[in-house]
């Protein structure tokens, strides 16, 4: 075969070239440009698909509000609750295309992030209760001892020792201690939710704000037997008391003012009383009490299950009794986004997966069962 002297190809190729480049520089904006376009199509499509869902989903929480005004309305007027005061269809889930690679062509300005602001641990409870009441909480010679002291009061208050210890179980996870933090890790926590029925700082406040005079007539009385040292560390602990009370009274009695106290470090100071030997199982036994009252003034006298109790204590008294006085016929049909606001709901996992009032009201005992054979809840039904 003849092959073409090297020079001639050469020179052929070197030809060409000039006419291939304007060619490659013609199909390369072309090639972007059918990306960008297919990018900004995709980000349409997205964007209208989620703006969609976002109405449904603004509709869906709105339904909810509105049924749970209808349902208190119907209530006050003393009228029966049926299947249509509640939604019953689950919260919509997405299912349109994924998002676009890349930032959203409707990105807002970038934003500063909010500076952090830590959670309070037992740690600083006890500096702000010795920097502003110069005074340290009583705290056990063990947990047994707490234990004992809870099981007294509650039991005297009228609980009983399924109901205390199964909330226990289920909010200590059947081992936790008297100063046991919600998510505590370190030198961080997640909550400021304490002990055996995890009180936050406002239930401290609001708890100290409305139960505090009958802290104070308790101490009083058991003060009246001691003498010596005992005698006049409780005659400290309760002019403490007092002032602590006073602070918690200072302001109207609601929830939103005595979360602002709970935000100070004040509030902490207060907070701490659910450490001491003597004011935590008062504390402790009247987050649950407060609950048991509620349901006997709204009309509700049949003795609440553990796991009935625990929707109370972990939802707020009205919710939580929504729930409770249902029929069991209707708890199978009644979504538990029902009970809750759009942003608590979706930081809620077990309320999605077990998405009606029976099937969270099931796991709820389900977990009180496991628990409750830990050391702790046996200890704890022991004290009983």
């Amino acid at each position: 075969m003849l092959r073409a002297p090297i020079r001639r190809v050469l020179t052929i190729s070197a030809l060409a070239l000039p006419l291939l480049a304007p060619q490659v520089g013609d199909v390369l904006p072309s090639i972007v440009a059918e990306a960008q376009a297919a990018q900004a199509a995709s980000w349409k499509e997205y964007l209208a698909a989620r703006a969609a869902f976002n109405a449904q989903v603004s509709a869906y929480w709105t339904s909810i509000a509105d049924k749970r005004r209808g349902r208190n309305a119907k209530r006050r007027e003393h009228l029966a609750i049926t299947l249509d005061d509640y939604v019953l269809t689950q919260p919509p889930v997405y299912t349109g295309p994924s998002r676009p690679p890349g930032p959203s062509p409707e990105a807002a300005p970038e934003q500063k992030p909010r500076p952090y602001k830590p959670i309070p641990v037992v740690a600083d409870l006890l500096k702000a209760a010795a920097d502003h009441f110069q005074w340290t909480p009583q705290r056990p010679a063990n947990e047994l001892e707490f234990k004992r002291a809870y099981a007294r009061i509650a039991f005297a208050a009228g609980l009983t020792r399924e109901q205390a210890v199964r909330v226990y179980a289920f909010e200590t996870g059947g081992n936790g201690n008297h100063a046991s933090q919600s998510g505590f890790h370190g030198s961080r926590a997640i909550s400021t939710a304490i002990g055996y029925n995890q009180l936050l700082t406002t239930n401290t406040v609001e708890l100290l704000a409305e139960q505090g005079e009958g802290f104070v007539k308790l101490l009083t009385e058991k003060a009246a037997g001691l003498s010596g040292p005992a005698r006049q560390t409780l005659d400290r602990k309760i002019a403490v008391l007092k002032k602590m009370v006073a602070l918690a009274r200072s302001v109207p009695d609601d929830w939103s003012q005595h979360e602002k106290i709970g935000d100070t470090p004040q509030g902490w100071a207060l907070h701490a009383m659910v450490l001491d030997i003597d004011v935590g199982p008062m504390l402790q036994t009247h987050k649950l009490l407060t609950s048991v009252i509620f349901a006997r003034i709204k009309g509700y006298t049949r003795p609440l299950s553990a796991a009935e109790l625990e929707m109370m204590n972990l939802t707020g008294d009205g919710t939580g009794l929504d729930m409770v006085t249902m029929p069991l016929a209707m708890r199978e049909a009644v979504p538990t986004a029902n009970f809750f606001q759009r942003s608590g709901y979706e930081r809620n996992p077990v309320a999605i997966r077990h998405n009606t009032v029976a099937k969270l009201l099931a796991v709820t005992d389900q977990r009180m069962d496991s628990n409750s054979n830990l050391p702790g809840a046996k200890e704890l039904a022991a004290a009983f």
